[in-house]
């Protein structure tokens, strides 16, 4: 770190004190709702252990499903090893909940880019497309839901899932509030009560003292590799929500009339228990990472969003390089200064399920993991990286100035 970055940190951190007791705080806060729903479902030693073959009396499955119900706000919650992205549980959700004729419909244009072959957006014969599973988006205006076009399409048309996803993915856009949710969520319930809000919650979960579920979705979908997984979890998803919808989800994951009584936990037990314990630091951490950077880059007349001092809603810091060089370098550099494959240089490679090469750095314990430290953006303009993590601060510190002493040499 150069002396310049390190005065700047040090003068940042000591003006900025107050912004991050108020992180710390809403750490203290979710750490308090787990350790509550630990001690309300006694979890003991004997739940760490995991179970094979059929996973038949899982005691310890069962009680993190508990747990977890408790902590989201769920009347029930699938949480599996088995589910190994938080694009598998978007899948396995939509399947479960839509049927040939129904009619899907996202409120945020397009989702991001690996469900263009789910939802047959693009052309897959697996897709929900080729079920007959009708698919429609309406646009968002200035970051906030097009409330007027919404009521009109649920008044024309007979919606089935309403699906909402909070970060931005790939977009240029701002994440989705809780108390969006909750305007939107009341209209659409308004105009009809039997349609399913579904919330797509990556990267969201613990940054926030609630969660969708309070604010009027029915169900909730999110990946153990980020926020929830604390590093630690290295691999599994979550579906949380209404009992009925969860049922269906398991039925679909697993097979109709088994649903959750299914599926073994493979000794990830302990890791999902001590992941999900963890969480909230983690978060708090992710999000401290993710102000620095705002700030610093801000500093050396980088587009940021959001800025250091605006309210956040999930853990993603978008930097708009307008630069393709600089957006490569910089995620080089990041991956430079992670603790595993420090020595990889990224390159900008095509991915499955996205139409623009990909570059991303992450030098973490579990392959894709996001919570740890991650950077990664699409080669296409304007240039914009996406940061996530890191697992501790000091580590995200170190990652963060390091990567913007190279770029500015």
């Amino acid at each position: 770190m150069n002396e310049k970055i390190n005065k700047l940190v040090i003068d940042f951190e000591k003006n900025n004190q107050e912004l991050f007791l108020k992180l710390d705080n809403i750490g203290f806060l979710n750490s308090k709702k787990v350790l509550d729903a630990f001690k309300k479902y006694q979890v003991s030693e004997n739940d760490l252990a995991g179970t094979n073959g059929y996973g038949y009396n899982d005691t310890g499955r069962d009680k993190i499903e508990k747990v977890f119900a408790e902590v989201l706000k769920a009347e029930d919650a699938l949480v599996r090893p088995q589910l190994i992205s938080g694009t598998h549980a978007l899948t396995v959700t939509l399947f479960a909940l839509l049927r040939p004729k129904d009619l899907l419909l996202s409120i945020n244009g397009k989702p991001y880019d690996t469900l263009d072959e789910v939802i047959g957006i693009k052309d897959n014969p697996s897709s929900l497309k080729s079920y007959d599973i009708k698919y429609d988006s309406i646009d968002l205006i200035n970051n906030d839901f097009n409330y007027e076009k919404i009521e009109k399409y649920l008044k024309e048309n007979k919606v089935k899932v309403i699906e909402i996803q909070r970060s931005v993915g790939y977009a240029n856009r701002d994440t989705i509030s809780l108390e969006k949710i909750a305007k939107v969520s009341k209209l659409i319930k308004s105009i009809n009560k039997d349609i399913i809000i579904m919330v797509d919650n990556c990267y969201c979960e613990f940054v926030n003292t609630e969660e969708p579920l309070e604010y009027g979705a029915d169900i909730i979908v999110g990946s153990l590799i980020k926020n929830l997984g604390a590093g630690i979890a290295s691999t599994g998803a979550y579906i949380a929500g209404r009992s009925d919808l969860i049922k269906l989800c398991s039925e679909r994951l697993t097979a109709p009339g088994e649903g959750k009584e299914i599926g073994p936990s493979l000794g990830n037990n302990r890791f999902f228990l001590q992941g999900l314990y963890m969480a909230p630091s983690a978060v708090v951490a992710s999000l401290k990472t993710g102000i620095l950077a705002s700030y610093l880059l801000e500093y050396f007349g980088y587009e940021v969003h959001p800025k250091y001092n605006e309210k956040r809603n999930d853990i993603v810091t978008r930097i708009i390089f307008n630069d393709e060089k600089k957006l490569i370098k910089f995620i080089q550099e990041i991956q430079a200064n992670s603790a595993i494959d420090s020595n990889v240089l990224p390159i900008p490679v095509a991915t499955p399920g996205y139409d623009d090469p990909i570059i991303m750095a992450s030098g973490s314990f579990t392959q894709g993991s996001s919570i740890e430290i991650s950077c990664d953006g699409p080669i296409r303009k304007p240039y914009i990286a996406y940061l996530q993590g890191g697992i501790t601060y000091d580590y995200g510190k170190i990652a963060i100035t390091n990567a913007i002493s190279k770029i500015q040499d």
